[in-house]
């Protein structure tokens, strides 16, 4: 009698084959393995996580070679076969082959426009991208580090903020009565980044848990559903934010003793951050015989920002976010941090996530990763290796390893964190939480079914106005 097949093998099985294209064998190992009897419910979860995460693959993938020629011939209308054929065969096309179908990735015509000055230099129309205004050297940190040093303070300028954020699931999304659980972020207390987190309102009205100290941070609602509306969640609060600078010495800097409080941010964290062959084959490459932990993160900083920002695929659909980013020759916010927190880690710098949302004066407003790297004798201070080095001045360079601007707010101190209180169903963002989370007693909402927004303003209680900005 054949033997039934163990269940971690099989999801662990069923995930290489997604990872090599290899769609119908992975299902049919998945089926076979539910087949299984006494599974627990969450070996079951994890076998259906594979199958769920195939779907969510077909949705971030959905262009063939006709339609992504079609999508970059409305920037380049006179774009040739062998155009598409050379960046396609550089890699700068983003695809994958499933059951022998190539498809390519819904913003890889638009990533390759970030990745191919020819690429850009053949576009109809020359278009600025829509980046950050903190992405390039500006007043604001000017006078963080002028404000730092004249105080003798790492945390200055501090701003009150109020947001609003909303999560709105779409109507008949699930049937009419049905309770949904909505997850909205909610901003960590943070001292000296982040203080004074006051919830201001929330909708519906009534509450079934107030916000949690959790590591990543929610407030958690519920509404039923009712028939032909959309179903609106949101979340007001507000916080002062602060711009930081620890403006480090690296001549001060020491390897700092490993002590049981840092040990778990030297350490490997399956599946994100693992200490490959290839990533120790970089880390040697880029690091040499460096040996001051500051000159070593500085030159891990500089390495990754050299990988040049595009528009990601949905992490829960990436087995190693780290090891991608290392092989696909870009990546977005989380994955440039995930590759940047596993080369400190393996070069025993204690280096931890942080995550949230990034806005402006202006309309400019995104969801953002970063991280903290420990340097002794300073302890924690913030690291953006996406924002990376800023040219213009050499004394700002390195600004954002040891500092960060104020237009910020962080909601998660770590990734991949069990929410309070729990979801019952795997998430939508498996790693981050940035945008909220639903689910009814039929399963999870994926980001498909609700969309999100994020609105906010200035409160200036000294003078009694606000700006506002949407």
């Amino acid at each position: 009698m054949p033997q039934s097949p163990d269940p971690g093998t099989a999801a662990a099985t069923a995930s290489q084959q997604i990872d090599t294209g290899h769609f119908k064998a992975a299902e049919a190992t998945i089926t076979k393995a539910l087949a299984t009897p006494n599974l627990t419910l969450a070996q079951q979860q994890t076998l259906l996580f594979q199958r769920e995460r195939m779907r969510r693959i077909h949705l971030d993938f959905k262009l063939d070679t006709a339609a992504a020629k079609a999508r970059l011939r409305k920037q380049i209308p006179d774009l040739t076969d062998a155009e598409f054929a050379t960046w396609d065969a550089a890699g700068l096309l983003e695809k994958q082959v499933i059951d022998g179908q190539t498809l390519y990735f819904n913003r890889a015509p638009a990533n390759l426009f970030r990745l191919s000055a020819e690429a850009r230099a053949r576009r109809q129309k020359q278009t600025p991208f829509n980046d950050g205004p903190n992405e390039v050297l500006n007043d604001h940190h000017r006078a963080i580090r002028a404000a730092a040093e004249q105080t003798d303070s790492s945390s200055v300028l501090p701003m009150r903020e109020e947001v609003t954020q909303t999560l709105t699931v779409r109507a008949d999304a699930v049937p009419a009565g049905e309770t949904l659980r909505a997850w909205l972020p909610f901003p960590r207390e943070i001292t000296g980044q982040q203080e004074n987190v006051q919830l201001v309102a929330h909708a519906p009205e009534a509450f079934a848990t107030r916000p949690s100290d959790a590591l990543q941070r929610t407030v958690y609602l519920e509404q039923k559903a009712v028939a032909g509306q959309p179903t609106v969640f949101s979340v007001t609060w507000q916080a002062t934010l602060y711009g930081r600078d620890f403006n480090i010495d690296p001549s001060k800097v020491v390897r700092a003793p490993i002590t049981p409080a840092l040990k778990p941010f030297v350490e490997e964290r399956a599946p994100h951050i693992v200490f490959t062959e290839a990533m120790r084959a970089y880390s040697k490459k880029v690091v040499g015989n460096e040996t001051n932990p500051y000159r070593i993160a500085q030159k891990l900083f500089a390495a990754v920002d050299t990988i040049p920002w595009a528009g990601a695929r949905e992490y829960s659909t990436l087995s190693n976010i780290s090891d991608y980013t290392l092989h696909a020759g870009h990546g977005d916010c989380g994955e440039q941090t995930l590759l940047l927190l596993t080369l400190l880690r393996m070069n025993g710098i204690p280096a931890r996530w942080q995550s949230g949302w990034m806005f402006s004066d202006g309309t400019y407003n995104n969801i953002h990763d970063w991280g903290q790297v420990y340097l002794a004798p300073y302890g924690w201070v913030p690291v953006d290796v996406t924002f990376g080095r800023l040219n213009g001045d050499a004394k700002l360079e390195y600004f954002y390893l040891g500092g960060l601007d104020a237009y910020r707010v962080a909601f998660n101190d770590d990734f991949s964190q069990p929410f309070v209180p729990a979801k019952t169903f795997p998430r939508s963002e498996t790693v981050d939480s940035q945008r909220g989370e639903v689910e009814w007693k039929g399963g999870n909402l994926y980001f498909d079914q609700w969309d999100y927004d994020f609105n906010w303003h200035r409160v200036d209680a000294s003078r009694g106005d606000a700006t506002a900005h949407r």
